[in-house]
């Protein structure tokens, strides 16, 4: 995994992105190519760092065009009787109900929909728990930052259906968590809601 602050990666993400916007407002033909080249360069880098195929660093890292921004991602903390709901993915790990916001969603309705999609629930979001720069939590090979936003939510009522992303879902207390996909909420992230779920003056975290 690679992690936020290693100078060699810090380098390559902002290459990165300066060979991506390079590539989107030049004009001329020869700076367009420079600036191709270095994003190539970054991945190359990345390649390096990671151990990882060279062409598989360059599908992830050079696919994106115009203005590099940060993707948003939402996850759902459902609580009922003091316990978790989450969801097991297909490969098998567990995690909250959650994912990539769509451009038609604000981020709380993201996660209404995303918890209806993977757990069968409709819920209600309360509060959020915390705004979070991904890549300082988990790493990541993304040419581009991940903001993730935890929100408090309860149930409303549904229950589990079979759908293409996650094969069942369960009602877990703090000290009996499955095996949690960790690159996507870390066993801390989880424990976080569960601080927040019990506090109610909690405050939003953000880093």
């Amino acid at each position: 995994m690679m992690k936020k602050g290693d100078q060699v990666i810090d380098w390559a993400m902002e290459l990165q992105a300066i060979g991506q916007t390079g590539q989107a407002y030049s004009k001329d033909v020869f700076d367009t190519e420079r600036y191709q080249r270095v994003r190539e360069i970054a991945a190359e880098m990345l390649a390096e760092k990671s151990g990882l195929d060279y062409d598989q660093v360059k599908g992830l890292f050079c696919n994106e065009i115009g203005y590099q921004t940060p993707k948003i991602a939402t996850r759902a903390a459902i609580f009922k009787d003091g316990k978790i709901l989450m969801v097991q993915e297909k490969e098998g790990h567990w995690s909250l109900p959650g994912g990539w916001c769509d451009v038609d969603q604000s981020p709380a309705d993201n996660a209404v929909k995303e918890a209806k999609e993977e757990s069968g629930l409709d819920i209600e979001v309360m509060s959020v728990i915390a705004v979070q720069d991904h890549f300082k939590h988990h790493g990541s090979i993304h040419p581009y930052g991940i903001t993730d936003i935890y929100y408090l939510c309860r149930p409303l009522g549904g229950e589990f259906a079979a759908n293409i992303e996650t094969v069942q879902s369960g009602w877990f207390g703090e000290d009996e968590l499955p095996n949690v996909a960790e690159n996507k909420n870390s066993t801390a992230q989880i424990k976080m809601c569960f601080a927040a779920y019990r506090d109610p003056n909690w405050k939003t975290l953000f880093d």
